[in-house]
């Protein structure tokens, strides 16, 4: 939108600042525009090229729609989002919609009463611009085939999860894994402020949650972490002071929380593991069977769950000033992301020998990067669980690999210790 309407408004103050100045128009040589006194040809050139960008751009849509309806059935419907936010297919649609309204907003100018003008500039603009979009149309069609490929869209889930993990855990941890430190919450009686509105935690601002809890000197707990959805009438959060709110606190208190129809990334690093878990598992349905992109998804979930564990996690228990527990926010927790990564596709892939070694090839990338023991007996448990499942299904063949690979899990973990 913001680049249709700046080339419209730059068609319509050129062709009025031609208008007015005339001289303007000696700038475009004549090789280029021979008929530069004839209005009749300024208008005939911009009508003819606003009407052949209007019928690209019914064709763009037409192929825009038909990749998201192909990106929903095949994949999954949870990455529209991605789709609807890429940059390529917004500068694409701005740049042919900006040439529309560049054309309209200049064609008034061309006029033969009361005294011909033909803004010459302005036609040698929309000239410019028509062979622009041109380009841009080659363009879009080679990114749009890239953006249809599963590898491209999984990985393009996968950097922006790295992202979300990087600015919600900024604090680089290294190889060493520490453990969480003692929870200072003390039992303390707690009171309810309920949810207006039904919808999922997409964001929790915590800063404005603790100078809330400051200037009240109460504790405020959240209840239910972002990405869960919250019915309306159910508890948001808990306080420990009743007395010290009243509906208008109420209000400020729920405001730092954005509550929607669906979830996002904003905040919710599990909502990109979930888009590349449900691709993974539609792959491996027998309606589609096709292993080998299961597995690109499986390696993609390495990475996130190794930038996951390179970072220090966020403050739970946020504290002002130390030791006065301020604000209790719940995040995401290491067994939850691997049960969000793991659990399912091993449920679905117990039969499928190539799915299940390379689930254990990522438990044992995950555990290489870590020299914590706690962590690497979570990794090995969750490996034993991958070979438990296969050996009842998988013939002696494929089990023997899939213990070997264990061992080497195994292995590898005792080494590192």
């Amino acid at each position: 939108m913001v680049i249709a309407l700046a080339l419209g408004t730059a068609g319509a103050v050129l062709s009025a600042a031609e208008e007015a100045m005339p001289v303007l128009s000696a700038w475009v040589p004549e090789t280029l525009f021979p008929s530069q006194a004839d209005p009749v040809v300024a208008q005939s050139i911009l009508t003819v090229i606003a009407t052949s960008i209007m019928t690209v751009v019914s064709i763009v849509f037409a192929i825009l729609l038909m990749t998201l309806t192909l990106a929903s059935m095949q994949f999954s419907p949870r990455i529209l989002i991605s789709f609807v936010r890429d940059r390529g297919t917004q500068w694409t649609l701005g740049m042919f919609l900006g040439t529309f309204c560049y054309c309209v907003a200049a064609l008034p100018a061309a006029r033969a009463l009361p005294r011909p003008v033909s803004p010459v500039a302005t036609v040698s603009g929309a000239m410019v611009l028509a062979v622009v979009c041109v380009g841009w149309l080659l363009f879009f069609i080679h990114h749009i085939s890239q953006s249809i490929s599963v590898n491209h869209i999984v990985d393009r889930i996968a950097r922006e999860t790295e992202e979300v993990i990087d600015e919600l855990m900024p604090h680089h941890r290294g190889r060493f894994y520490r453990p969480a430190l003692p929870s200072l919450l003390r039992d303390e009686p707690e009171f309810p402020v309920f949810s207006e509105v039904s919808g999922y935690i997409r964001f929790i601002d915590t800063r404005r949650l603790l100078q809330f809890a400051m200037e009240r000197h109460l504790r405020v707990r959240v209840v239910r972490p972002v990405g869960h959805f919250v019915p309306a009438g159910v508890p948001l959060v808990m306080v420990s002071r009743r007395d010290r709110m009243n509906p208008e606190h109420e209000v400020e208190l729920t405001g730092a929380f954005d509550i929607g129809p669906m979830r996002t990334l904003q905040q919710d690093v599990e909502f990109g593991v979930i888009q590349i878990v449900d691709i993974a598992l539609r792959a491996i349905s027998p309606a589609v069977n096709d292993p080998s992109t299961a597995i690109s998804c499986i390696d993609q979930l390495s990475r996130i769950l190794i930038r996951y564990l390179q970072r220090f996690p966020p403050e739970t228990v946020i504290c002002s000033p130390p030791h006065v527990v301020r604000v209790v926010v719940p995040w995401i927790e290491l067994d939850g992301l691997l049960n969000t990564s793991i659990e399912q596709i091993r449920a679905y892939s117990t039969g499928d020998a190539a799915v299940s070694l390379r689930l254990l090839r990522l438990l044992q990338d995950v555990a290489a990067t870590v020299d914590s023991d706690a962590v690497r007996d979570i990794l090995i448990a969750r490996g034993e669980r991958i070979t438990a499942g296969c050996r009842v299904v998988l013939p002696m063949d494929d089990v023997e690999r899939l213990e070997q690979r264990l061992a080497a899990l195994r292995d590898g973990a005792s080494g590192m210790g």
